[in-house]
């Protein structure tokens, strides 16, 4: 077994990700457009939880832990367990819950795998558009009704030509909103909003690079993979891996990423 060997054969992972995601597709959609009720987890903000987030991580977790006992998990909703084991598993049931509880589409199901704390598989999966983005190791893929599409990162060379995402504004204070700035400014278009579905996009090739700030393991571990495997680049600001979360740039190719690290850095 090599380093980043999976626990499993690349068609059996395969097979997994997508019995977790037909697990826990139908628990998201049955509250989607329903006007689910909201607790905020925030004293001095809005950081809203539904009933679809707690349930899905609920039946995620019980599927790994049924196939992989000894592997160790990291949820946002139910807390971590086994975390020092070799394989560790890191759920965000509904990256996006604000554009969750405003019907928008643009929220996913994030399940990704680390092996000795690196992020080597990655699943994002959007029920209502029955996208699936995935990688295993060996590349990057949409699976979409029953096709299966290679994902490749643009080649777009210079800041001033690229596509630039954010979250929202408001995540960017102080200093921060200083730095990402300058790179907004410097990039041709800015747009704001879909959460993981951005960064599906800039492994599909259709925006350049995603910048953002204050993010959580569980935001960020599923979908380094996807964009890397598609021949992308995800760090912190200051070059260092975004595991962790914290300050994440996530560029198509190495060009963007150096460009965007100098006015961030």
């Amino acid at each position: 077994m090599n380093d980043n060997a999976l626990p499993a054969g690349q068609a059996e992972m395969q097979d997994f990700f997508l019995e977790i995601a037909a697990a826990c597709g139908p628990e998201t959609l049955k509250y989607f457009r329903q006007r689910p009720q909201i607790a905020n987890k925030e004293d001095a903000g809005f950081d809203p939880v539904t009933e679809a987030d707690r349930n899905a991580e609920v039946i995620i977790r019980k599927l790994i832990t049924e196939r992989f006992p000894d592997h160790g998990i990291i949820g946002e909703e139910h807390g971590d367990e086994n975390t020092d084991a070799r394989y560790c598993w890191v759920i965000d049931p509904i990256d996006g819950t604000r554009a969750f509880i405003s019907g928008l589409p643009s929220w996913g199901c994030l399940v990704g795998l680390k092996i000795d704390g690196a992020p080597v598989a990655g699943m994002m999966y959007q029920p209502f558009t029955e996208e699936t983005y995935l990688a295993l190791g060996s590349g990057s893929y949409l699976l979409h009704k029953g096709g299966r599409k290679k994902l490749e990162t643009t080649t777009t060379e210079k800041l001033s030509d690229a596509i630039l995402m954010a979250t929202a504004p408001e995540l960017f204070t102080g200093e921060r909103n200083v730095r990402f700035a300058a790179v907004s400014g410097a990039a041709r278009l800015t747009r704001y909003g879909f959460d993981c579905y951005g960064y599906a996009m800039v492994a599909a090739g259709n925006i350049d690079i995603v910048v953002e700030s204050g993010l959580k393991p569980f935001d960020i571990v599923a979908l380094i993979p996807i964009i890397e495997q598609a021949g992308g680049i995800v760090t912190g600001w200051d070059g260092s891996p975004a595991t962790e979360g914290g300050d994440v740039v996530a560029a198509a190719n190495r060009d963007l990423h150096e460009q965007a690290l100098a006015l961030l850095a």
